[in-house]
């Protein structure tokens, strides 16, 4: 009886372990496009300023896509011509190949040196202020999800006694670090907020029977995972504010992948077996797909 028991368990626990693994049991990753990042204060702005190249615009930047990329979420699409891209898209978002866009900008920066002098010491103390503005748009349907603002602050102090000691310029790393400390605040908000909703994906084609999706294995979509195929929900106007909303769709099939192929985040598709309603083949952009 006890050998029959022990046989049972061991089958139990191989087919636990060879099962394929489907959607809703991983983290699809998120694709990200950083649209926009400016810099809308004063500092450092003199008669030759550059915006396209402003140092400070290009540091918010960096940090940002690093924060990012280190909480392993994400797929950064690094493109030269997103702004333009933006832009050009408006309500169509999604064409961009992005699941959520981050728009942002620095709205306050400043520093300021402060100095204690005594008979044998002094003191010098540098500090840094910035202030950072975020919003998150969903690319499905181009509404701001999430928009906050938050403050960092950076500071350093030198100490001499009896003329020893440091006596160091202004701290350029400072600047770093108060942008590092605002979006800090923000981007555990925006994690958050990104991985809440559900994957969206879409069909791209029918061929040969299966059915193409986006979206493919550096975002952690393999053979065996399923999703929900969803009828889009008609659309309606909202006479108070002019906002064109999508109602809610409905659930009508499943897709499997089968394979997956493509060499960038950009270009990957997935193959899939379809089981539900028939789906309307010259038509495919009423349909989405959702990991859930």
């Amino acid at each position: 009886m006890k050998r029959t028991f022990s046989l049972i368990l061991m089958a139990a626990l191989v087919l636990l372990t060879t099962a394929p693994v489907s959607a809703q049991d991983k983290t699809i990753k998120r694709k990200v496009a950083i649209g926009r990042f400016t810099n809308e204060t004063q500092y450092g702005k003199g008669i030759f300023y550059d915006k396209e190249n402003d140092p400070m615009r290009k540091q918010a930047l960096d940090i940002l896509s690093s924060k990012l990329a280190q909480s392993g979420k994400f797929i950064l699409l690094e493109r030269e011509d997103l702004d333009v891209l933006v832009a050009e898209a408006g309500d169509q978002m999604h064409k961009i190949g992005a699941d959520y866009i981050i728009l942002g900008s620095i709205t306050q920066f400043g520093r300021k040196n402060e100095g204690n002098e005594g008979v044998f010491t002094s003191t010098k103390t540098q500090t840094v202020e910035a202030g950072v503005s975020l919003r998150l748009v969903e690319a499905a349907t181009g509404l701001i999800i999430y928009s906050d603002e938050a403050k960092g602050y950076a500071e350093t102090t030198s100490k001499q006694t009896l003329g020893l000691g440091g006596s160091a310029g202004f701290d350029a790393t400072l600047s770093d670090k108060a942008i590092s400390a605002a979006l800090s605040q923000l981007v555990e908000n925006i994690i958050n907020k990104c991985m809440d909703k559900p994957w969206r994906s879409y069909l791209l084609a029918e061929d040969s029977g299966s059915y193409i999706i986006a979206g493919g294995a550096s975002q952690g979509i393999a053979p065996g995972d399923t999703f929900n195929v969803y009828k889009k929900g008609r659309k309606v106007r909202n006479p108070q504010t002019g906002i064109e909303i999508e109602l809610p769709g409905m659930l009508i099939g499943v897709v499997k992948v089968t394979a997956s192929i493509g060499d960038t985040p950009e270009t990957e598709v997935s193959f899939c077996s379809y089981n539900g309603e028939d789906l309307d083949e010259q038509h495919l952009e009423n349909y989405y797909i959702l990991d859930e």
